[in-house]
């Protein structure tokens, strides 16, 4: 009897959940032939979550070669992104460091690179990555390479998207995609708060060795499981007003226009405690736009 009662209420279950999945919206269709950029939205619809691919009609993309001062990170992310298109072996990317030094823009940089070749970028906020696995199931027999891409990407303790990357990245019994690939920005290197109470915690086995938390070993695990490090740092201020220069140079500013703006770059740069290349590229806006504007009235 209380078997019969249990299978009842399975079906019953059943219905009610294939009736709800009717009421949810159905997939936009997806093209990745001429699609080059996605992102996962996840939105609710009567209380259950539904996650689906959309298509970015206008990516903000950038050049390798507006990005300066960060050369050696350039070289390695592109020789990276090349072998994987050309389906050659590669591995997932971690950047990490200084915040505005060009770690997103890079990744951005790689679509704009080899978009034509393939290469296609799906941007995952960091709350979904609990569903990375569903992401590359959709795209895994594609012919296309795909770069899963989360920006400022960084976790609490006990955060469900934590193991599902780890084991998206290396661990899981599925395997990954041979044609999806893991790159990721952070201004922490080990994706994790670090406590002193970690390090604190420590215990000693008889011989007095000293053996270092699990709560450790398990923020480092996850780093590790991407196989390119690529660090970034502050810019050093003859650098800051190349990028300024150069920035300016592109908003079609010459001569001594461009040594006209030194001093209110750095002054821009203090006001906001960072010699950054995104501070650069926000300065150039402003005065560039400053002095287009003063031109336009000039003329009336």
């Amino acid at each position: 009897m209380t078997h019969d009662v249990a299978d009842s209420t399975m079906k019953r279950l059943t219905a009610v959940l294939e009736r709800i999945e009717s009421l949810l919206p159905a997939p936009t269709p997806i093209d990745f032939a001429s699609s080059t950029a996605f992102r996962w939205r996840k939105r609710r619809y009567f209380g259950i979550a539904h996650g689906e691919l959309q298509t970015v009609p206008r990516p903000a993309l950038i050049s390798f070669e507006d990005l300066k001062h960060v050369d050696a990170q350039k070289d390695m992310i592109r020789q990276n992104t090349e072998r994987f298109v050309r389906k050659l072996p590669a591995n997932n990317v971690l950047l990490t460091g200084a915040r505005g030094t060009g770690k997103s823009s890079l990744i951005r940089a790689c679509l704009h690179a080899f978009s034509a070749q393939g290469l296609r970028l799906i941007e995952v906020d960091k709350r979904d990555l609990i569903d990375v696995a569903d992401i590359v199931e959709q795209v895994a027999a594609r012919s296309e390479r795909f770069v899963v891409f989360c920006d400022d990407l960084s976790f609490d303790a006990n955060e469900a998207g934590y193991k599902e990357l780890k084991a998206a990245l290396d661990g899981s019994i599925a395997g990954a995609a041979d044609n999806v690939l893991i790159y990721a920005s952070s201004n922490r290197r080990h994706l994790m708060p670090e406590l002193m109470r970690d390090n604190l915690d420590t215990h000693y086995d008889e011989d007095g060795e000293i053996h270092p938390t699990e709560a450790i070993e398990e923020r480092i695990s996850l780093s590790e499981r991407f196989g390119l490090w690529l660090s970034f740092y502050p810019f050093r201020q003859d650098d800051y007003l190349d990028i300024v220069a150069h920035w300016l140079s592109h908003y079609g500013l010459r001569g001594n226009e461009l040594l006209e703006a030194r001093t209110e770059a750095l002054q821009f740069a203090l006001q906001r405690g960072s010699r950054s290349g995104r501070v650069a590229l926000q300065f150039a806006r402003h005065w560039a736009g400053t002095k287009q504007l003063s031109k336009i009235a000039a003329a009336k």
